[in-house]
């Protein structure tokens, strides 16, 4: 069986205690049995990086590095698999693509992009509320008509988790992308 991709995002500078979060969502979501994918840069993405690799399940491939550049040398040393795309934030479509469900940290611009991008594919998506940053802002919320289900709310990593898991686990009625994705 195919193990889950779960898209980490969230800004590239965020605060220590931010950082720490990301870093353990990056360990559950490998103690969990799933791949962790990521901009493969600094910030959340390098924390949830360094997360996964510190899991006790954690093997080759269980990280991977979507790039905006074409420079595979860029990415953190936590990344297993390099991805450069040279295509600036449009990498963000791919990243998107890639996950099977998503755990936003706090964030920008950049992150915004990935939610709504995220949303649009009916992609799951759990935010934790970390007090800034889009995910503090959006979870909760419904971004349009797309699903019936607004966007899931956390408050710390255990519970972001328990909500993925059990996001991927609920009906196709909540996630009718998913299984469409996923059934090839």
């Amino acid at each position: 069986m195919r193990r889950r991709q779960i898209a980490v995002v969230g800004g590239a500078s965020e605060d220590e205690q931010t950082l720490r979060l990301a870093e353990e969502i990056g360990r559950l979501l490998v103690d969990h049995g799933h791949r962790v994918v990521t901009g493969g840069l600094d910030g959340v993405m390098a924390a949830a990086a360094r997360g996964a690799k510190g899991s006790k399940r954690s093997g080759d491939g269980d990280t991977i590095g979507v790039l905006p550049m074409l420079d595979a040398s860029a990415a953190n040393p936590w990344v297993d698999i390099v991805v450069p795309t040279g295509m600036n934030f449009a990498r963000n479509v791919v990243l998107v693509a890639m996950a099977d469900a998503m755990i936003a940290i706090g964030g920008g611009a950049g992150t915004l992009s990935e939610i709504a991008l995220a949303w649009q594919h009916r992609v799951p998506i759990v935010a934790i509320d970390v007090g800034s940053g889009w995910s503090s802002r959006l979870g909760g919320q419904f971004l349009d008509h797309r699903s019936e289900h607004p966007i899931t709310k956390a408050s710390s990593a255990t519970e972001a988790v328990a909500r993925l898991e059990a996001l991927l686990a609920s009906s196709p009625a909540h996630n009718p992308g998913f299984l469409a994705r996923n059934s090839r």
